[in-house]
Protein backbone atom coordinates (compact mmCIF):
# COMPACT_ATOMS: atom_id res chain seq x y z
CA UNK A 1 0.00 0.00 0.00
CA UNK A 2 1.34 3.05 -1.19
CA UNK A 3 0.26 6.80 -1.38
CA UNK A 4 -0.20 7.63 2.10
CA UNK A 5 -1.03 10.51 3.87
CA UNK A 6 -1.59 12.36 0.13
CA UNK A 7 -3.71 13.74 -1.94
CA UNK A 8 -3.41 13.33 -6.04
CA UNK A 9 -4.72 15.49 -8.99
CA UNK A 10 -5.48 14.29 -12.01
CA UNK A 11 -6.93 15.57 -15.28
CA UNK A 12 -8.22 13.63 -18.03
CA UNK A 13 -6.57 15.01 -21.32
CA UNK A 14 -9.79 14.56 -24.20
CA UNK A 15 -12.73 15.30 -21.92
CA UNK A 16 -13.10 18.26 -19.60
CA UNK A 17 -12.65 16.39 -16.46
CA UNK A 18 -10.27 16.66 -13.24
CA UNK A 19 -9.88 14.48 -10.36
CA UNK A 20 -8.30 13.87 -6.97
CA UNK A 21 -8.08 11.15 -4.97
CA UNK A 22 -6.61 11.01 -1.19
CA UNK A 23 -5.08 8.82 1.61
CA UNK A 24 -4.86 9.31 4.74
CA UNK A 25 -2.98 6.99 6.82
CA UNK A 26 -1.22 8.01 9.87
CA UNK A 27 -3.26 11.64 9.53
CA UNK A 28 -6.00 9.82 10.08
CA UNK A 29 -4.88 7.10 12.86
CA UNK A 30 -3.86 10.63 15.00
CA UNK A 31 -7.21 12.02 14.70
CA UNK A 32 -8.88 9.35 15.73
CA UNK A 33 -6.13 7.94 18.86
CA UNK A 34 -7.48 9.49 21.72
CA UNK A 35 -11.12 8.68 20.99
CA UNK A 36 -12.95 5.40 20.93
CA UNK A 37 -16.00 5.98 18.35
CA UNK A 38 -18.70 3.54 17.64
CA UNK A 39 -18.42 2.28 14.37
CA UNK A 40 -21.18 4.44 12.30
CA UNK A 41 -19.26 7.52 13.73
CA UNK A 42 -15.71 6.16 13.26
CA UNK A 43 -16.51 5.27 9.43
CA UNK A 44 -18.67 8.66 9.00
CA UNK A 45 -16.09 10.85 10.80
CA UNK A 46 -13.39 8.97 8.50
CA UNK A 47 -15.43 9.60 5.18
CA UNK A 48 -15.81 13.16 6.49
CA UNK A 49 -12.02 13.95 6.82
CA UNK A 50 -11.43 12.78 3.20
CA UNK A 51 -14.10 14.49 1.78
CA UNK A 52 -13.05 17.74 3.82
CA UNK A 53 -9.41 17.23 2.25
CA UNK A 54 -10.74 16.92 -1.03
CA UNK A 55 -13.23 19.90 -0.92
CA UNK A 56 -10.60 21.57 0.32
CA UNK A 57 -8.19 20.93 -2.53
CA UNK A 58 -11.06 22.46 -5.31
CA UNK A 59 -10.47 25.75 -3.77
CA UNK A 60 -8.34 28.26 -3.56
CA UNK A 61 -7.92 29.81 -0.43
CA UNK A 62 -5.59 30.99 2.24
CA UNK A 63 -6.90 30.16 6.10
CA UNK A 64 -9.01 27.55 7.07
CA UNK A 65 -12.08 25.70 5.42
CA UNK A 66 -14.03 24.07 8.38
CA UNK A 67 -17.00 21.63 7.78
CA UNK A 68 -19.71 21.27 10.59
CA UNK A 69 -22.49 18.19 10.22
CA UNK A 70 -25.06 18.91 13.52
CA UNK A 71 -28.36 17.50 14.00
CA UNK A 72 -30.96 15.61 16.44
CA UNK A 73 -30.00 12.48 15.97
CA UNK A 74 -27.11 10.21 17.98
CA UNK A 75 -24.54 11.84 16.30
CA UNK A 76 -25.48 15.09 16.91
CA UNK A 77 -21.83 17.09 16.04
CA UNK A 78 -18.79 16.38 13.71
CA UNK A 79 -16.23 18.78 12.89
CA UNK A 80 -13.35 18.48 10.52
CA UNK A 81 -11.12 21.59 9.58
CA UNK A 82 -8.29 21.68 7.08
CA UNK A 83 -6.15 25.04 6.36
CA UNK A 84 -4.57 25.65 2.70
CA UNK A 85 -1.48 23.72 4.04
CA UNK A 86 -3.44 20.25 3.67
CA UNK A 87 -2.97 20.13 7.57
CA UNK A 88 -6.44 18.48 9.14
CA UNK A 89 -7.65 17.71 12.68
CA UNK A 90 -11.50 16.53 13.47
CA UNK A 91 -14.10 15.52 16.47
CA UNK A 92 -17.30 13.86 16.56
CA UNK A 93 -19.80 13.89 19.11
CA UNK A 94 -22.36 11.25 20.08
CA UNK A 95 -24.88 10.40 22.45
CA UNK A 96 -27.46 7.19 23.61
CA UNK A 97 -27.36 3.60 21.75
CA UNK A 98 -26.28 3.78 17.76
CA UNK A 99 -27.42 0.83 15.78
CA UNK A 100 -24.92 -1.85 15.22
CA UNK A 101 -25.41 -1.82 11.34
CA UNK A 102 -24.11 1.11 9.29
CA UNK A 103 -27.26 3.36 9.57
CA UNK A 104 -28.20 6.01 6.51
CA UNK A 105 -26.42 9.68 7.04
CA UNK A 106 -30.02 11.05 7.54
CA UNK A 107 -30.55 8.19 10.23
CA UNK A 108 -27.40 8.59 12.40
CA UNK A 109 -27.56 12.75 12.43
CA UNK A 110 -31.52 13.02 12.40
CA UNK A 111 -31.68 15.50 8.95
CA UNK A 112 -29.80 19.08 10.72
CA UNK A 113 -27.53 20.80 8.14
CA UNK A 114 -23.85 20.62 6.51
CA UNK A 115 -22.06 23.57 6.89
CA UNK A 116 -18.94 24.49 5.02
CA UNK A 117 -17.05 27.53 6.08
CA UNK A 118 -14.27 29.11 4.58
CA UNK A 119 -12.09 32.17 6.71
CA UNK A 120 -9.05 33.58 5.05
CA UNK A 121 -6.06 33.60 7.44
CA UNK A 122 -6.56 37.39 8.52
CA UNK A 123 -10.46 36.08 8.94
CA UNK A 124 -11.19 39.72 7.30
CA UNK A 125 -13.37 37.51 4.42
CA UNK A 126 -15.45 34.58 5.24
CA UNK A 127 -17.78 31.87 3.13
CA UNK A 128 -20.48 30.02 4.11
CA UNK A 129 -22.02 27.19 2.55
CA UNK A 130 -24.87 25.22 3.86
CA UNK A 131 -26.51 21.88 2.52
CA UNK A 132 -29.73 19.66 4.34
CA UNK A 133 -28.21 16.49 6.12
CA UNK A 134 -30.13 13.98 3.59
CA UNK A 135 -29.77 11.15 1.60
CA UNK A 136 -27.92 7.84 2.63
CA UNK A 137 -24.53 8.52 2.40
CA UNK A 138 -22.40 11.36 3.29
CA UNK A 139 -21.13 11.44 -0.68
CA UNK A 140 -24.67 11.96 -1.61
CA UNK A 141 -24.58 15.25 0.85
CA UNK A 142 -21.58 16.72 -0.26
CA UNK A 143 -22.47 15.83 -3.82
CA UNK A 144 -25.46 18.24 -3.21
CA UNK A 145 -23.45 20.88 -1.31
CA UNK A 146 -21.27 20.93 -5.13
CA UNK A 147 -23.99 21.70 -7.10
CA UNK A 148 -25.73 24.07 -5.03
CA UNK A 149 -22.15 26.05 -4.40
CA UNK A 150 -19.83 25.88 -7.46
CA UNK A 151 -22.50 24.67 -9.71
CA UNK A 152 -20.16 21.63 -11.05
CA UNK A 153 -21.20 18.04 -11.56
CA UNK A 154 -19.44 16.35 -8.85
CA UNK A 155 -19.09 12.75 -7.95
CA UNK A 156 -17.33 11.70 -4.70
CA UNK A 157 -16.58 8.12 -3.67
CA UNK A 158 -15.44 7.90 -0.10
CA UNK A 159 -14.23 4.88 2.63
CA UNK A 160 -13.23 4.66 5.86
CA UNK A 161 -11.25 1.94 7.70
CA UNK A 162 -9.32 2.15 11.44
CA UNK A 163 -6.24 2.30 9.49
CA UNK A 164 -6.87 4.27 6.52
CA UNK A 165 -9.57 7.05 4.86
CA UNK A 166 -10.00 7.47 1.74
CA UNK A 167 -11.59 9.30 -1.12
CA UNK A 168 -11.76 10.24 -4.97
CA UNK A 169 -13.65 12.84 -6.49
CA UNK A 170 -14.56 13.69 -10.01
CA UNK A 171 -15.66 17.03 -11.25
CA UNK A 172 -16.74 18.19 -14.82
CA UNK A 173 -15.16 21.27 -16.17
CA UNK A 174 -17.25 23.47 -18.35
CA UNK A 175 -16.16 23.55 -21.74
CA UNK A 176 -14.46 26.04 -23.68
CA UNK A 177 -16.46 28.53 -25.48
CA UNK A 178 -17.80 27.64 -29.06
CA UNK A 179 -18.31 29.79 -31.91
CA UNK A 180 -21.61 29.38 -33.17
CA UNK A 181 -25.78 27.80 -31.45
CA UNK A 182 -24.45 24.36 -32.98
CA UNK A 183 -20.90 24.21 -31.73
CA UNK A 184 -22.28 25.21 -28.73
CA UNK A 185 -24.91 22.30 -28.97
CA UNK A 186 -22.55 19.51 -29.85
CA UNK A 187 -20.18 20.66 -27.04
CA UNK A 188 -22.35 20.12 -24.42
CA UNK A 189 -23.95 16.66 -26.11
CA UNK A 190 -20.04 15.44 -25.96
CA UNK A 191 -18.94 16.63 -22.55
CA UNK A 192 -22.53 14.63 -21.55
CA UNK A 193 -21.35 11.65 -23.25
CA UNK A 194 -17.49 11.85 -22.01
CA UNK A 195 -19.00 12.62 -18.57
CA UNK A 196 -21.48 9.33 -18.27
CA UNK A 197 -18.60 7.92 -19.52
CA UNK A 198 -16.55 8.72 -16.52
CA UNK A 199 -18.82 7.76 -13.88
CA UNK A 200 -19.95 4.63 -15.62
CA UNK A 201 -16.00 3.52 -15.33
CA UNK A 202 -15.60 4.83 -11.66
CA UNK A 203 -19.09 3.32 -10.51
CA UNK A 204 -17.55 -0.11 -10.65
CA UNK A 205 -15.36 0.82 -7.95
CA UNK A 206 -15.33 -0.36 -4.51
CA UNK A 207 -15.31 0.68 -1.06
CA UNK A 208 -12.33 -1.97 -0.19
CA UNK A 209 -10.05 -0.62 -3.33
CA UNK A 210 -10.63 2.57 -2.68
CA UNK A 211 -9.35 2.21 0.61
CA UNK A 212 -6.77 -0.02 -0.45
CA UNK A 213 -5.12 0.96 -3.79
CA UNK A 214 -2.41 3.96 -4.24
CA UNK A 215 -3.27 6.40 -6.22
CA UNK A 216 -1.94 5.67 -9.74
CA UNK A 217 -3.29 1.57 -9.15
CA UNK A 218 -6.55 3.11 -8.90
CA UNK A 219 -6.79 5.35 -12.04
CA UNK A 220 -4.81 2.35 -13.93
CA UNK A 221 -7.75 -0.09 -12.58
CA UNK A 222 -10.86 2.36 -13.14
CA UNK A 223 -9.21 4.29 -16.58
CA UNK A 224 -7.25 2.29 -18.03
CA UNK A 225 -8.35 2.99 -21.26
CA UNK A 226 -8.16 6.77 -21.21
CA UNK A 227 -5.48 9.12 -21.28
CA UNK A 228 -4.97 10.15 -17.45
CA UNK A 229 -2.14 12.75 -16.39
CA UNK A 230 -1.79 12.13 -12.82
CA UNK A 231 0.15 14.68 -10.81
CA UNK A 232 2.47 14.43 -7.79
CA UNK A 233 1.22 13.60 -4.58
CA UNK A 234 0.76 16.48 -1.81
CA UNK A 235 1.13 15.81 1.39
CA UNK A 236 -1.72 15.89 3.70
CA UNK A 237 -1.28 15.70 7.83
CA UNK A 238 -2.52 15.80 11.11
CA UNK A 239 -1.84 19.09 13.34
CA UNK A 240 -3.97 20.22 16.49
CA UNK A 241 -3.63 24.48 16.89
CA UNK A 242 -4.29 23.94 20.52
CA UNK A 243 -1.54 25.65 22.59
CA UNK A 244 -0.92 26.47 26.38
CA UNK A 245 -1.00 29.98 25.24
CA UNK A 246 -4.89 29.81 23.38
CA UNK A 247 -5.65 27.47 26.58
CA UNK A 248 -4.56 30.67 28.77
CA UNK A 249 -6.77 33.09 26.96
CA UNK A 250 -9.87 31.12 27.35
CA UNK A 251 -9.07 30.93 30.91
CA UNK A 252 -8.79 34.43 31.41
CA UNK A 253 -11.58 35.06 29.46
CA UNK A 254 -13.36 33.18 32.01
CA UNK A 255 -12.67 35.64 34.82
CA UNK A 256 -10.35 35.68 38.22
CA UNK A 257 -13.17 34.21 40.01
CA UNK A 258 -14.41 31.19 38.11
CA UNK A 259 -11.11 30.14 37.45
CA UNK A 260 -10.12 30.25 41.34
CA UNK A 261 -13.35 29.03 41.92
CA UNK A 262 -12.69 25.45 39.46
CA UNK A 263 -8.92 25.80 41.49
CA UNK A 264 -10.40 25.57 44.98
CA UNK A 265 -12.92 22.62 44.00
CA UNK A 266 -10.55 20.18 42.15
CA UNK A 267 -7.07 21.46 43.28
CA UNK A 268 -6.49 22.24 39.49
CA UNK A 269 -7.55 23.46 36.29
CA UNK A 270 -7.74 20.98 33.42
CA UNK A 271 -8.53 22.40 30.29
CA UNK A 272 -8.54 19.22 27.65
CA UNK A 273 -8.84 19.55 23.79
CA UNK A 274 -11.87 18.34 22.23
CA UNK A 275 -10.12 17.80 18.85
CA UNK A 276 -6.61 15.95 20.28
CA UNK A 277 -7.52 14.87 23.59
CA UNK A 278 -4.47 16.83 24.91
CA UNK A 279 -4.53 18.02 28.10
CA UNK A 280 -3.32 21.25 29.78
CA UNK A 281 -3.26 21.73 33.51
CA UNK A 282 -2.86 24.97 35.23
CA UNK A 283 -1.57 24.88 39.41
CA UNK A 284 -2.34 27.82 42.03
CA UNK A 285 0.81 29.41 40.85
CA UNK A 286 0.09 28.67 37.18
CA UNK A 287 -3.20 30.59 37.91
CA UNK A 288 -2.30 33.02 39.75
CA UNK A 289 0.14 34.18 37.00
CA UNK A 290 -2.62 34.41 34.33
CA UNK A 291 -4.38 37.51 36.53
CA UNK A 292 -0.80 39.04 36.84
CA UNK A 293 1.14 41.36 34.65
CA UNK A 294 3.46 38.59 34.40
CA UNK A 295 1.45 37.69 31.27
CA UNK A 296 0.91 34.23 30.22
CA UNK A 297 1.95 30.89 31.78
CA UNK A 298 5.67 29.80 29.81
CA UNK A 299 6.32 26.43 29.24
CA UNK A 300 4.72 23.57 27.07
CA UNK A 301 3.20 21.75 29.83
CA UNK A 302 0.41 19.45 28.65
CA UNK A 303 -0.54 16.05 29.43
CA UNK A 304 -1.07 13.35 26.99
Amino acid sequence: MRDGDTLRRFLFERFPVRGYVVHLDASWRALIEHHAYPEPVHDTLGEAAAATMLLAATLKFDGLLTLQMQGPGPMHLLVVQATHRMAMRGVARWRGELPVSRPSLEALTGGGQLTVTVESADRNSRYQGVVPLAGSSLADCFEAYFARSEQLPTRLWLAATPERAAGLLLQRLPSGAAASAEEIEHSAAQGDEHWNRVLHLASTLTASELAGLSGDELLRRLFHEEDVRLFEPGPVFFQCTCSRERVSGILRSLGEAEVRDILAERGAVEVRCEFCNRAWQYDAVDVAGLFTDAGPVSGPRALQ
